[in-house]
């Protein structure tokens, strides 16, 4: 018998539902859902990839490595702490429905445990890095990570045990309650969009974002190609996303991915078509955040939810970007990429769609109002923890680069590099003479 022959029979053998494999079936069960969760946790790391280059791009030359390195090392130090502490907060004993007390830097974890702590700790890094984007081209970088490893050791976990805990036999409350987040659109995202929103309130907004009259002055990225490719990534990562948040490989995954997918193309599609119906020119980065607003928003009921309502979903999504950028600059706060209104906004969309749109219970106020509960409380606890964080972090350490720091690039006074040396030679001079002039 030829190996694919063989390959296979072994796939129909274990697929069928025949009487005395059952035993079999089962052995091969947890390494199956094992590999598929690895796999899905690898391309949810991907993301941060994806963040890097459309956060590099959307931010001026002179920022580039500072953008990149935020989001590289978020990742790393959050991974850390995570593994400390977030675990143990988000999934551990949780007697009080409101954080878990055990599993504090874990070991001795059964093989299932280590595989969902992996995909978790790519979650978490996940929810930390949107602020890095919101907060481009003036924050310090120190003050940035410190920032960083508290939403990814206490303000992410907390609610995330809220709303998913209870790996270890209790509960969280709005678990309970039956809140529906299947992927995130609140754990996830609106977490790290209110961070975010309070980040940028904090720190304020970049040197000449506003005139005194309170004009809105336009401050172009300087890479749309980065752009796009961050936004291909981040989209082909998101299968990883909403397909591994089943945590076994089933049937059901198709039918997510494809949620996923055209939420995502509804996302563009209603953020143009609104563009065109205003008659405004119609913007690279305008769409690209309409589609990331889409897959945002389907993250919560992309498994709960037919697939037209999912295209709904994704399309009042696209129009809620637009809306909560112009917002945004109204109030004179300052989002380089528009995370609020993609992470954020979407988010908290998203899983009130999810309420909405439950397949074969549309539209139960009961639904509906355990899923409004659990988005207020997403954002009075991530909104006003972040905002006492992030001034306690500016009282203590600076949260705010220097003036000078800002206007000469961030590259060149927090990491002496730049992202385009051939181009940038009026930083050949070195750090020791910049320090002087400060």
């Amino acid at each position: 018998m030829s190996h694919p022959v063989r390959l296979l029979v072994c796939a129909l053998l274990f697929f069928m539902p025949v009487a005395g494999w059952s035993a079999e079936q089962e052995a091969w069960r947890e390494p199956v859902d094992t590999a598929w969760v690895v796999i899905t946790a690898a391309l949810v790391f991907l993301m941060q990839a994806g963040f890097a280059f459309l956060e590099s791009g959307m931010a001026r030359a002179k920022n580039t490595v500072n953008v990149i390195m935020k989001n590289y090392m978020d990742a790393c130090y959050g991974s850390l702490v995570f593994w400390f502490v977030g675990f143990g907060i988000m999934f551990g004993t949780n007697a009080s429905g409101w954080f878990g007390t055990d599993h504090f830097m874990p070991d001795n974890l059964s093989n299932w445990d280590y595989t969902q702590l992996l995909f978790q700790m790519m979650f978490a890094a996940t929810a930390t890095t949107i602020a890095s984007g919101a907060m481009a081209e003036r924050t310090n970088y120190t003050g940035y990570l410190v920032g960083a490893c508290i939403i990814t050791g206490l303000i992410y976990p907390v609610f995330g045990s809220w709303a998913w805990g209870g790996l270890y036999g209790t509960t969280g409350w709005l678990k309970e309650k039956g809140f529906i987040d299947f992927a995130g659109s609140t754990v996830v995202h609106s977490i790290g969009g209110w961070c975010a929103l309070a980040g940028i309130i904090v720190v304020g907004p970049r040197l000449g974002r506003f005139g005194a009259d309170g004009e809105s002055r336009a401050i172009p990225g300087h890479n749309l190609t980065l752009v796009a490719l961050g936004a291909f990534i981040l989209w082909f990562g998101w299968f990883g996303f909403n397909g591994g948040s089943t945590l076994k490989a089933d049937a059901s995954i198709g039918k997510i991915l494809l949620n996923t997918h055209l939420s995502a193309c509804a996302g563009a599609v209603g953020i143009s078509v609104m563009m065109l119906l205003l008659r405004r020119p119609v913007l690279l980065t305008s769409v690209i955040n309409g589609s990331l607003g889409g897959l945002v928003a389907v993250t919560a009921g992309c498994a709960t939810m037919e697939v037209p309502w999912a295209i709904v979903t994704g399309l009042v999504a696209g129009m809620l970007t637009l809306v909560g950028s112009a917002l945004m600059q109204m109030m004179r706060l300052d989002d380089v990429v528009d995370a609020v209104s993609v992470h954020g906004i979407c988010g908290a969309w998203g899983t009130l769609a999810a309420g909405l749109f439950f397949a074969g219970n549309m539209f139960n106020p009961d639904i509906i109002l355990v899923q409004i509960i659990g988005i207020l409380s997403a954002f009075l606890w991530a909104f006003f923890a972040a905002l006492l964080m992030y001034w306690v972090i500016r009282l203590v350490m600076g949260l705010r680069s220097d003036a000078l720091h800002e206007q000469r690039g961030l590259d060149f006074t927090e990491h002496a590099e730049l992202g385009y040396p051939e181009f940038q030679s009026q930083h050949t001079h070195n750090r020791s003479q910049l320090d002087k002039t400060v």
